[in-house]
C-alpha cells in the first residue's frame, strides 16, 4: 500500500470511538486487536488504512476475500525439496505481517478454512506450514484490525474472541457535518497531495504523539482499584477466563500513555 495518497486518519470527522480504539492498538498491541461493525460509507476501512501513516514501523497489510491458504500461510516447494533436500519455503501473508497490523475487510464473509487458519496463528503467534513431513515456521504476530457490516452476516464466536475491542461505526445525523464531510473528500479526490499537505501538521502531532505513548505504555502502572473495577466489569458481563480483565489493563495502559501518564486511574 502506498501510504503517500492515503486519506489523513485525523483529517476524518467523527467515530471518535474506532479512532480511539484503534490508536490504543497501535500504542500498545497486547490490547489484542479490533473489529469495527457498521454500515458501508462510514470510514471503517478508511480510518484502518490511515494507521500507517503515522507509524514508522508498522505497515498495514490486507487480506483478501478471496485468499488462499497458499498465499495466507506460505507453501513448501516439495519438488525441490525432494531433488535437493532443501526446504525451499515460499512466504505468504502471515509471514510480511508480522510486527505488522493485519487488516481484513469484510470479515465475516472469509471462509470457514481460512478463519480457522487465522485462529491457530492469532493464537500462537507462530505460524507452522506442514507438507508431506516437511515442516517450516516462522513468528506471526499482529494486531488484527477486522472491519464488518451486520447487514452481511454475523462473526464466528470463536473469531469474535479473537479480538481485544469491538466497536461502532455510525453515520452522523448532525446537517454540518455530513457537509463538511464530503467537501473533505471532495478536496482530496481533487487534488490528494494538497489535501494530505493541509493535514500534515495535524498528522505529524499525532504521529508524535503515538511514539511518546509507545515508548512509555511499559511504564504505566495499574493500580489495585482499576483492577478490581476491570474484575468487576468482567464479572458482571459474564466473560469466561480472564482475558477480558486483561484487554482492560492493557488498553487502560495504552491510554494512560496517550495522555502523558504513568499512573492508570479508573477513568482509564
Amino acid at each position: 500500500m502506498d501510504n503517500r495518497y492515503v486519506f489523513p486518519f485525523p483529517a476524518v470527522l467523527g467515530q471518535d470511538r474506532v479512532k480511539k480504539a484503534l490508536l490504543l492498538n497501535v500504542v500498545n498491541p497486547l490490547v489484542g486487536g479490533v473489529l469495527i461493525s457498521g454500515e458501508k460509507g462510514t470510514a471503517k476501512s478508511t480510518l484502518v488504512r490511515g494507521l500507517a501513516a503515522l507509524t514508522a514501523d508498522m505497515e498495514v497489510v490486507e487480506l483478501p476475500l478471496n485468499v488462499t491458504e497458499d498465499r495466507l500461510v506460505g507453501s513448501i516447494d516439495l519438488e525441490r525439496a525432494i531433488k535437493y533436500g532443501k526446504k525451499s519455503f515460499e512466504p505468504g501473508i502471515l509471514k510480511k505481517a508480522h510486527g505488522n497490523i493485519l487488516y481484513v475487510d469484510e470479515v465475516n464473509l472469509l471462509s470457514e478454512h481460512i478463519v480457522n487458519c487465522l485462529l491457530e496463528v492469532s493464537a500462537s503467534g507462530v505460524n507452522v506450514v506442514e507438507r508431506e513431513g516437511i515442516s517450516c515456521s516462522h513468528p506471526s504476530r499482529f494486531v488484527l484490525a477486522g472491519t464488518m457490516n451486520p447487514e452481511e452476516g454475523k462473526l464466528r464466536p470463536q473469531f469474535l474472541d479473537r479480538f481485544g475491542l469491538f466497536t461502532e461505526a455510525s453515520g452522523t445525523k448532525d446537517l454540518h457535518e455530513r457537509m463538511e464531510i464530503i467537501k473533505r473528500r471532495l478536496e482530496y479526490e481533487k487534488d490528494p497531495v494538497k489535501f494530505i499537505k493541509r493535514w500534515e501538521q495535524e498528522s505529524c502531532r499525532l504521529k508524535n504523539n503515538i511514539l511518546k505513548a509507545r515508548e512509555a505504555v511499559g511504564r504505566c502502572r495499574v493500580s489495585e482499584e482499576a483492577l478490581k473495577l476491570a474484575a468487576e466489569i468482567s464479572a458482571e458481563a459474564n466473560c469466561e477466563g480472564q482475558r477480558a480483565e486483561l484487554v482492560i489493563a492493557e488498553a487502560a495502559r495504552a491510554l494512560a500513555a496517550l495522555s502523558e501518564r504513568i499512573d492508570v486511574t479508573s477513568e482509564d
